[in-house]
């Protein structure tokens, strides 16, 4: 896979991920900020690192299933590796400013 394959692949990744949602938040993961880090292997396999607003997050399972398997529909994508990580631990900093606006912080 070239670079620019991965790029563009890496860039249809985050349009599936803007589509994962926490039952009770009404924005995305990707604008909450919740994703750390994408990475596009030349095979195809992709390495995702993300955390939860909260440690205790009761729609854990849910979202890293919704994750692994809408980045797996992804065209040129082969295994999903979704890694759990809460460091550097989330906060409100990490959202994007639509995500700030739409739950009324800014």
């Amino acid at each position: 896979m070239t670079q620019q394959e991965k790029t563009m692949t890496e860039e249809r990744i985050v349009d599936v991920l803007k589509t994962v949602y926490d039952p009770e938040i009404p924005v995305d993961i990707w604008n909450l900020g919740m994703i750390y880090r994408i990475d596009v292997k030349d095979d195809g396999n992709v390495e995702v690192d993300m955390t939860f607003t909260a440690p205790n997050c009761p729609a854990a399972d849910f979202i890293l299933e919704d994750v692994r398997t809408k980045i797996e529909s992804v065209e040129g994508v082969g295994s999903v590796n979704v890694n759990l990580v809460f460091e550097p631990a989330w906060d409100q900093s990490m959202m994007s400013e639509e995500a700030r606006v739409e739950l009324g912080f800014d």
